[in-house]
């Protein structure tokens, strides 16, 4: 049976949830404040990059399915499920804010009140937040509405960015945080048609959901934070990490994911989410040491890899850099805590003159660096005359890249590849300099 849904925020997993709830035959309204973004999502137009959701979000909407507005009223009187998917940054002090959540639980429960509704409502906590969030929203209609037949439950979101909508269609797990019969009827209704190959549906209380989800990005940050750590002794006594990773990826205990070394993670999940549980945790008296040496080796990893920058040229001023990458990871136009603008505002700082090449992050780019850096539109166009190529990020096209066209374009052949997309035999048998991370020539 369909279920009417209101998903509040359209940011990348507003508008992804709201999409793919739609693609299984749901009614979704999406609701946002910005004019500008509702007017292009109206029209089908995708204000983020992921592969296969324009396509998704246009069928749907010709379809009557899904829907765009600011009218969080009319969607709070309409649907049976209510998902905040609402932003939660970082405070200075690493804590979650919680200010978007909170005072859109008071609108909800302010419109429940002043509409009189008596039928169930669903609110749905799908943005990332601290344990103990479930408490303070259900805590906030409580003291709104008194007696009330609203439910609270967390929900957290487990998406890649750059395979959102796969994930989003096909989980390897739904959470779901409740201790009520009703809200495990609805959920799993609403879940069923995307488990249908017998992933599970897992039930728990509220705050173990809220912690699973940092649970889950602390620990994959600390296979990255691992294998940096772990490339930088293998570069001083002469071992190769990529023999290592295989070495030990094939172990189905540990996994082939996530051993990839290279500059750093960044995004808009991992260093907000591991900030805000070294933060709670912290709080209560029991501080996670592991995830606090993770966020002190991620920190380390971008200077680290800098360095090797600065140890080639001692004086950067004026020597004319091209980087390659500009989002946090390929497949995403995102640049929220991307490692190459830490390396961009380093080298800024060194006097460099700074050529970039991105397929899908630089208007994002220009937001934050504009007439500092210049722009190209062509991969092989930044590389003119330039002293030196830096990879930061590991798109395909950089993969397999026409060596003769940088050996013409290159003033010096020197590469500092960031992720380690080349083979150094190779590198070398082709006249480059040629810098990576934890790896040896064969």
């Amino acid at each position: 049976m369909a279920v009417k849904i209101s998903i509040v925020g359209t940011g990348y997993v507003g508008l992804v949830s709201g999409t793919t709830f739609a693609a299984m035959g749901n009614n979704v309204w999406c609701v946002d404040i910005d004019q500008d973004k509702l007017a292009k999502m109206k029209s089908g137009i995708c204000p983020i990059y992921e592969p296969g959701l324009e396509v998704l979000m246009q069928k749907n909407i010709k379809e009557n399915r899904l829907q765009f507005t600011d009218d969080l009223e009319k969607t709070v009187i309409e649907s049976d499920v209510i998902f905040l998917c609402l932003p939660t940054p970082p405070n200075e002090d690493g804590s979650a804010d919680l200010d978007h959540v909170l005072n859109c639980s008071k609108d909800i429960a302010n419109i429940i009140k002043k509409n009189n509704i008596t039928n169930n409502k669903i609110v749905v906590d799908k943005s990332t937040v601290p344990v103990g969030t479930s408490d303070n929203v259900l805590a906030i209609f409580d003291s709104i509405l008194g007696k009330h037949s609203v439910f609270i439950c967390s929900n957290p979101e487990f998406l890649r960015e750059g395979f959102a909508v796969e994930d989003a269609m096909k989980p390897d797990r739904v959470v779901i945080g409740t201790s009520s019969e009703y809200v495990k009827t609805v959920m799993t209704e609403l879940y069923k048609p995307f488990v249908r190959s017998g992933n599970p549906i897992i039930f728990m209380d509220e705050k173990s959901a809220e912690i699973t989800k940092y649970a889950a990005n602390a620990f994959l940050a600390t296979k990255i934070s691992f294998m940096n750590d772990l490339a930088r002794y293998c570069e001083v006594v002469g071992a190769d990490i990529e023999n290592i990773r295989m070495g030990i990826g094939s172990d189905t205990r540990i996994g082939k994911r996530f051993l990839f070394p290279g500059i750093g993670y960044g995004g808009s999940c991992f260093p907000k989410d591991v900030k805000a549980i070294i933060y709670s945790s912290r709080s209560v008296g029991t501080p996670l040491r592991i995830v606090e040496t993770v966020k002190m080796v991620n920190d380390e990893q971008i200077d680290y890899f800098a360095s090797k920058v600065k140890n080639k040229f001692p004086d950067l001023k004026g020597k004319k850099v091209a980087i390659w990458g500009l989002a946090f990871k390929p497949n995403t136009d995102d640049t929220r805590e991307a490692p190459a603008f830490h390396m961009i505002n380093f080298l800024l700082g060194e006097g460099a003159v700074i050529d970039c090449y991105d397929p899908e992050a630089m208007y994002n780019t220009k937001l934050t660096f504009g007439d500092k850096i210049n722009y190209h539109e062509d991969m092989y166009k930044c590389l003119d005359d330039a002293d030196c190529l830096v990879v930061c990020t590991e798109w395909n096209p950089f993969r397999t890249p026409d060596f003769t066209i940088l050996d013409s374009k290159l003033k010096q052949k020197v590469i500092f590849d960031g992720r380690n997309l080349y083979d150094p035999k190779e590198m070398e048998d082709l006249g480059y300099e040629y810098h990576c991370i934890g790896r040896r020539k064969k």
